[in-house]
């Protein structure tokens, strides 16, 4: 059929912000305005397109990310946008984890009354992780309180940013009614009768135009609503367009001498910057009452990149571990990750993936080099939400699910298979939370182990483990709602009714010095004996008290093993999710090469199983020193064995000790109950950051341990008469005080 729209003409961005900042009403309308639904869909009536589960419905809020497709016109051409609505709780940030890692561009919604809320700041990291540029859309500017000035300057302070206002709003609160372009000097004002589908454009000039505002009582509200006059557009004007030049060396000579830029030069200039990650442009609307969306689209087309505008992407070649790159073309090999998996009742096993390179046809082959092995692609679906339209072929830069797809995981790379390519994986934070699980009769003993099974496959933080002392079937997550959520999804889709127990905290185990372990495994039996023997060296690591511990680059882990082993020397290994490096530092052959790699499966296999009370050790370097072997006794197992001997007998050495999840809490409060709401928070042994005053309310931002944080909704809630909310999400591990540490070591040790 051949393609639609010009990759240069096509824009991949995601929806991302706090939750309630209204990024799923944003979406909504403009899947309106770009004609793809014919009703404005409402979050709050639980008839929006993009939440399209029933527990999203009944909730209000978005839990699984939703991919959809529209076009919009600018300039007299067609663009594509692909979209991704991502959801803003903090229990499913793995779901804005795994859309950045495939999209080019964002767009960021802040609520005009909060600015910076915890879950933005989380986003905007993982954005800036994944060096994706953004547009900022300061939403609810009808809110009681709204403020864009404060949203600026908390974008500036708590993110770093550096935003520039291409636009301001007129009026505020009930009187806004539109907003003023600073670029092309004009005021738009949206029509409420038509549900903000047209709007009228005149010259900033008529503002100042006595006999215009008296003609247009609203717009004199919104003038003195906002205390917009010439001066203050000429001073704010003036600063955006100095900013503009600012950083963009091309412009800031012309700007300098004559004092001015065309529209189109700054259009270019903002493009450039943004695609530079320099500077974030920052429009004004209030999605609700419908304003502010169609420039918004004009936006992501003018300063979001398409797929030629970003890098090629990286790979690594199966085959001699080169580096290969894939730039954006049909004409390249084909290349494309996995990003996202669902069981949909309809199709079954349906894969999202992100195409990089190549083209892809219906009913074709494609090659998964982490799994080596090769699938047919049976049918190939542009996705609306959660209804679906079959294609015949896809190409480079685009978003499409396929069907047919069985042993893919989230993170595997397709190719073609005479082009063997496997593009980075995504990372997924560890689970911080576990309930024990167990099936109500025997028929749903088996369902039970089925639907984990699938929705393990569907989302990367939901695990499944069982306890060794008690076999109990546990269930990890990021959250209490994130595990409700899973539970009801199994009762609701595969029909499993289970017990489920109260929320465990999942602790982890590290070391506080260095210290040293000898594993000796001596085996005789009548033929072949067995005979393994390692000499390691712990060190702790850094600790994990920032959060981006297991993000070091390969020249920070460099130096890292130099400074552990005192030198240069010794070939080192990062595990990303336990943090542990491993250095093998062995001289004189007095360990064959072969036996290495079992001695560190060995140790890997123990920091599963903490010493203090059996939980999973983080943050470790060991270091193979010495050892020896048997010409005929000695095997791969014996060596497995000795190494966790040895990680065990130099683990008892290195002081062990516990450490629990610290969680970022914002309490919003009224001015009357931040008394007790304060005695309440350093009853949970929190550590206070600061506090602010937001719109007649007050903000107070603490770090507290999640074992505390249990029920805190309903604490919270009694204690300001149902007035007080809170947001929360994880920070850090820190080290669990000496005496709550005994009461753990004993719960989960039976005493022992």
């Amino acid at each position: 059929m051949g393609r639609v729209f010009k990759l240069e003409d096509t824009r991949n961005i995601g929806i991302m912000a706090h939750i309630d900042a209204g990024k799923t009403t944003s979406t909504e309308r403009i899947l309106y305005y770009t004609g793809v639904t014919y009703k404005i869909g409402s979050v709050d009536e639980g008839t929006a397109t993009m939440d399209w589960m029933e527990q999203e419905r009944e909730r209000g809020i978005t839990i699984t990310s939703a991919a959809t497709t529209a076009s919009w016109d600018r300039f007299g051409k067609k663009y594509r946008v692909n979209i991704i609505d991502t959801p803003g709780h903090v229990d499913f940030t793995v779901e804005v984890e795994r859309s950045l890692r495939v999209l080019d561009g964002a767009v960021c919604v802040f609520d005009s009354v909060a600015g910076v809320q915890p879950q933005s700041e989380t986003v905007w990291r993982q954005a800036d992780k994944y060096r994706v540029p953004r547009i900022c859309f300061v939403n609810k500017m009808d809110r009681t309180g709204a403020d864009f000035d404060h949203v600026i300057r908390t974008i500036r302070q708590r993110l770093g940013a550096h935003p520039v206002p291409l636009q301001f709003p007129l009026g505020r609160e009930e009187n806004f009614i539109g907003i003023i372009d600073f670029l092309e000097q004009k005021v738009i004002v949206w029509l409420e009768e038509t549900l903000g589908a047209k709007f009228e454009t005149f010259d900033v000039a008529k503002l100042w135009d006595k006999d215009f505002i008296t003609s247009r009582p609203d717009v004199a509200a919104a003038l003195k609503g906002s205390a917009i006059d010439k001066a203050f557009y000429d001073e704010h004007r003036a600063k955006t367009v100095e900013y503009i030049a600012e950083h963009d060396d091309e412009v800031l000579d012309k700007y300098l001498s004559e004092g001015t830029l065309s529209v189109e030069e700054m259009r270019k200039s903002v493009r450039k910057s943004t695609l530079g990650m320099k500077i974030v442009p920052v429009l004004a609307g209030s999605a609700f009452k419908n304003k502010g969306i169609q420039p918004l689209l004009d936006a992501v087309v003018d300063y979001l990149p398409s797929p030629v505008d970003v890098p090629p992407v990286e790979g690594t070649n199966p085959e001699n571990d080169e580096v290969e790159l894939r730039r954006a073309a049909d004409d390249a090999p084909f290349s494309a990750l996995a990003f996202k998996i669902m069981s949909d009742p309809f199709v079954g096993h349906v894969t999202y993936i992100r195409v990089y390179s190549g083209v892809l046809k219906s009913g074709s082959y494609v090659y998964n080099p982490t799994k080596r092995s090769r699938e047919r692609i049976s049918r190939l679906l542009q996705m609306h939400a959660n209804k679906r339209e079959e294609i015949e072929e896809v190409y480079a830069g685009d978003i499409c699910a396929c069907v047919g797809l069985k042993s893919v995981n989230t993170g595997d790379t397709l190719c073609d298979e005479n082009k063997q390519v496997i593009l980075e994986n995504i990372d997924f934070p560890a689970p911080v939370i576990s309930v024990a699980i167990e099936p109500k009769t025997k028929a749903d003993q088996d369902k039970l182990g089925v639907a984990m099974q699938r929705l393990a496959q569907e989302d990367p933080t939901f695990r499944v483990s069982t306890e060794p002392d008690t076999g109990q079937t546990l269930i990890s997550g990021m959250g209490e709602l994130h595990l409700e959520i899973i539970v009801d999804r199994m009762l609701r889709e595969y029909n499993v009714q289970a017990n489920v127990g109260r929320p465990q905290v999942a602790y982890r185990e590290t070391i506080r010095r260095k210290a040293e372990g000898e594993g000796k495994y001596i085996k005789q039996t009548g033929g072949r004996g067995q005979y393994g023997h390692a000499v390691i060296e712990l060190h702790p690591l850094p600790s994990s008290d920032h959060e981006n511990m297991h993000e070091m680059s390969t020249d920070e882990l460099d130096a890292l093993t130099k400074q552990i082993v005192g030198g240069s020397g010794g070939k080192w290994r990062f595990d990303k999710e336990h943090r542990f490096l491993f250095i093998d530092k062995v001289v004189g052959g007095s360990i064959p090469r072969e036996y290495i790699a079992p001695i560190e499966a060995g140790i890997r296999e123990a920091l599963d199983n903490g010493i203090v009370a059996g939980f999973t050790m983080v943050d470790v370097a060991a270091v193979l020193t010495d050892g020896s072997y048997h010409d005929v006794d000695s095997n791969e197992m014996a060596f497995k064995i000795a190494g966790s001997m040895a990680f065990k007998e130099a683990c008892a050495k290195a002081k062990p000790v516990l450490l629990e999840p610290i969680m970022k809490v914002e309490v919003v409060v009224p001015e009357e109950y931040m008394a007790a709401v304060f005695g309440d928070l350093n009853a949970r042994r929190s550590a206070i950051q600061g506090t602010e005053n937001r719109a007649g309310s007050n903000v107070i931002r603490v770090e507290v341990p999640l074992a505390q944080m249990f029920g805190y909704a309903t604490d919270l809630r009694s204690r300001t008469q149902g007035r007080g909310n809170f947001t929360m999400h994880f920070s850090h591990y820190a080290e669990l005080p000496a005496g709550l540490a005994e009461e753990v070591v004993k719960k989960f040790r039976g005493g022992k």
